[in-house]
């Protein structure tokens, strides 16, 4: 059964262009050809990312953190109650209205203190700020290393300076070591991401990041099998520009450098713009879709390619408009709005309420304290409060 369906899977019909088999892409002593099983070394590496990560949080970007003045707010902690947890863990962390009556007669506590207690219950499963400076630290590194790594690597190839040159050959097209090990590093820090996703920080595009991961790890992994390397590296490449912008920004929100901040938001929304709506349909899709058809005819591979090019394209432009709606807000409020994708805290807006009656309250009283005293004052009486107490019903003078 296996067998069976290995076969059936590694069909040249599905990979390989009209006209081409597996023994047209026999390696040899002299040319090297991408072979599958070369992505099985992902694995490893990305758990190897993985403990990097680890260390490299808790070595250089926590202490970094403190240094910069990156400070976690101080939350107030929900109060032990086994049957509010119990209905936190199992059943919702954000009951209605009608879960929240019932759950206040089953605790004999009022509705604002279990509301109350589920708002601060969420606020701790929250990440603190420390955890996103670090996790924005360890991207940006990665980003900016894969960045000028995919230069170093692309700037001598004339698939670069030439989009046409990326079928020159194909599927033929010899595999560089550099061209492995690019695509080794990236392949293995998607993977890696992957793995981490449950401790990552959780925003609101929660499920497009998992569609995103998923279609780059397909993306990574098909062009491999099929050697479309040469596009393969101009889409790792353009994705990496920008990403190197989006990191340092978060990292200047979190050390409350505003100006630094909405500065490089400004570079990042530009690049990205130009990249994924610009270059990216250019130099990519339209790449793929018709200067490839100049050197063979449609087979299954070059549909499934530009499928995943199209969902990368339409999570570019669900960003995208993020971003503009991001860049309105600022022209008309002159600094950042903070990134629409973050789950933001919430506020004990009951609790602050309280404070502010009990505020007004006792200004209230202190304001009708002095106005009493000032009218005792004006009427030629000595002020109460210049007086004994009461004696056996009776003023005692001091």
């Amino acid at each position: 059964m296996a067998r069976a369906l290995n076969e059936w899977l590694w069909q040249h019909e599905f990979w390989l262009p009209p006209g081409i088999t597996w023994e047209d892409m026999q390696e040899s002593e002299d040319v090297h050809y991408p072979q599958p099983r070369d992505l099985l070394l992902s694995i490893p590496f990305a758990l190897i990312l993985v403990v990097a990560r680890c260390a490299f949080e808790r070595a250089i970007a926590l202490p970094l953190s403190s240094k910069l003045g990156v400070r976690d707010k101080q939350r107030p902690k929900a109060q032990p109650n086994p049957v509010l947890e119990a209905f936190y863990s199992t059943c919702c962390k954000n009951p209605g209205e009608g879960e929240l009556i019932s759950l206040a007669k089953q605790c004999d506590l009022p509705v604002r203190k279990v509301e109350r207690w589920f708002r601060r219950r969420r606020n701790t499963d929250r990440p603190s700020l420390s955890k996103k400076f670090c996790e924005a630290c360890w991207r940006f590194t990665f980003y900016f290393i894969s960045f000028f790594t995919g230069l170093a690597v692309l700037y001598d190839k004339p698939w670069l300076w030439d989009h046409r040159e990326c079928w020159t050959g194909y599927p033929q097209q010899p595999l560089l070591p550099s061209l492995f090990w690019y695509y080794l590093l990236e392949l293995s820090f998607y993977w890696s991401l992957v793995f981490t996703l449950p401790f990552d920080v959780k925003r609101k595009d929660f499920k497009e990041q998992i569609v995103h991961h998923a279609a780059t790890i397909f993306l990574i992994s098909f062009s491999y099998c099929a050697n479309y390397i040469r596009i393969g590296t101009l889409v790792m490449v353009i994705h990496d520009a920008s990403d190197c912008f989006l990191e340092p920004t978060k990292i200047f929100n979190y050390m409350k450098w505003k100006k630094t901040c909405d500065i490089l938001f400004m570079i990042f929304t530009a690049v990205f713009l130009i990249s994924r709506l610009v270059i990216f349909p250019y130099t990519v899709l339209y790449n793929t879709y018709y200067y490839s058809m100049e050197i063979f005819q449609p087979f299954f591979g070059y549909y499934f390619m530009n499928a995943l090019l199209i969902i990368l394209q339409l999570l570019h432009v669900f960003w995208s408009c993020l971003i503009i709606h991001m860049v309105y807000k600022f022209i008309l409020q002159g600094t950042m709005e903070k990134d629409m994708r973050s789950d933001t805290e919430e506020s004990d807006k009951d609790e602050e309420r309280e404070k502010i009656r009990e505020k007004e309250k006792n200004g209230i009283v202190y304001f009708s304290n002095v106005t009493s005293n000032s009218y005792i004052q004006r009427n030629g009486s000595e002020p109460l409060n210049n007086r004994t107490h009461l004696t056996n019903g009776h003023v005692k003078e001091r």
